[in-house]
């Protein structure tokens, strides 16, 4: 590993730990404002909303700055979102605006390893960065779920130093030349985003990388919610401690399954992955079934380990085939298209159930058997593009 990747995974690591943090400090907020359940998961639909809105701009953007001028930018505004809800103002909003510095942020941190790393070490890079990222998630999650109901404001505090020093570590990220300069107007960017995402989309291969991570992401932030709400429905578990136990245990077995998808595939093998995401929507239905803590914990780490197996190689695919026809940073904004689409979707979906009143126990299959099913169209479809 060189000293350019070393410095872009350690300032991904604290700026994601921040990331996941927040959250439960904005759920926790929100608790104490007395706010219908249903609400927790509107929070990922503003955050999701500022991936899809900027999603024609951030690409070219990431392209034609300097990738670590564009991962300041995006950390910036990370902190002024957390600052802006530690001063009081509607953690909606607040959370939003932390979005779109992730949205911002997001092309250039996967854009910037093709930069940094030759062909043959690009999935061992990937499989570092999303390994870095998990490990991230893991800890924000644990430390989040720990603190947020004990003192919301604190954390909040926390994140808001975290993002500082994450600010300041893309400093340390070396000074690369902007793959495409160009003048950055609205009207242009969004002109050349339509084309790149009609060439992804039309590829077999980019589209199988783009429906895939957008499957696995959805079911991801959906899981995370249910979480919330299965707990003291199955297990009789109250507060955010545990759900951020359990969101790290998904996290330990994301990272076991992205290090040996790192080991052990390809570009060119990428496909062989899917059946991987079939059994991972079969083991989310059958948590339906557990009553205990310690079944839960192991079943999340098995998820986690077949999501990781599962989404590394897919990533990079988009990053290999989709850099070379669309360019790195269009090709990561039009993936941030669909995986926040998806996660729109399907927490919108679940966010109906909740207000309809659907027993979590009966969500979660309905989520798991749908993403299994999912996942057999997207192998079936492959079989019929071949």
């Amino acid at each position: 590993m060189n000293r350019g990747l070393a410095a872009v995974l350690v300032t991904q690591f604290f700026s994601a730990l921040a990331d996941n943090a927040i959250l439960f400090a904005a759920i926790a907020l929100l608790k104490a404002q007395a706010a219908p359940a249903w609400q927790f998961p509107l929070l990922q639909e503003f955050f999701v909303a500022a991936f899809i809105l900027l999603a024609p701009f951030v690409g070219p953007f990431a392209d034609a700055l300097p990738k670590g001028r564009v991962l300041l930018i995006g950390t910036a505004l990370k902190l002024a979102g957390s600052a802006l809800m530690l001063a009081g103002f509607d953690p909606f909003a607040s959370y939003g605006l932390i979005g779109a510095g992730a949205a911002i942020y997001s092309p250039a941190k996967y854009g910037i390893l093709s930069q940094l790393c030759d062909e043959s070490l690009i999935v061992k890079a990937n499989g570092w960065l999303e390994s870095s990222t998990i490990a991230a998630i893991l800890l924000g999650a644990v430390a989040g779920g720990a603190l947020a109901d004990r003192d919301a404001a604190g954390l909040i505090a926390g994140c808001a130093g975290v993002y500082a020093f994450a600010l300041v570590g893309t400093f340390v990220v070396p000074k690369l030349a902007a793959v495409r300069p160009q003048p950055l107007r609205p009207g242009p960017m969004l002109a050349r985003f339509l084309p790149s995402l009609g060439t992804l989309v039309r590829a077999p291969d980019t589209r199988l990388s783009l429906l895939g991570t957008a499957l696995f992401w959805g079911a991801a932030a959906v899981l995370r919610f249910i979480l919330i709400a299965w707990l003291p429905y199955a297990l009789h578990i109250e507060g955010t401690q545990t759900v951020g136990y359990l969101n790290g245990a998904t996290a330990v077995g994301i990272v076991i399954g992205a290090v040996v998808a790192g080991q052990l595939l390809h570009v060119h093998s990428a496909h062989k992955v899917l059946p991987a995401g079939v059994v991972m929507g079969l083991a989310v239905a059958g948590c339906a079934a557990i009553h205990s803590l310690w079944l839960a914990a192991a079943a999340m780490v098995v998820i986690g380990a077949l999501g990781g197996f599962y989404v590394v190689p897919l990533n990079a695919l988009l990053q290999e085939r989709g850099g070379e026809r669309v360019g790195a940073g269009a090709a990561v904004a039009v993936q941030n298209l669909f995986e926040n689409a998806g996660m729109l979707v399907l927490v919108g979906g679940y966010l109906l159930l909740e207000k309809a009143e659907v027993a979590p126990t009966t969500s979660l299959m309905a989520v798991g058997l749908a993403l299994a099913l999912a996942m057999g169209g997207l192998m079936a479809g492959r079989r019929a593009d071949r």
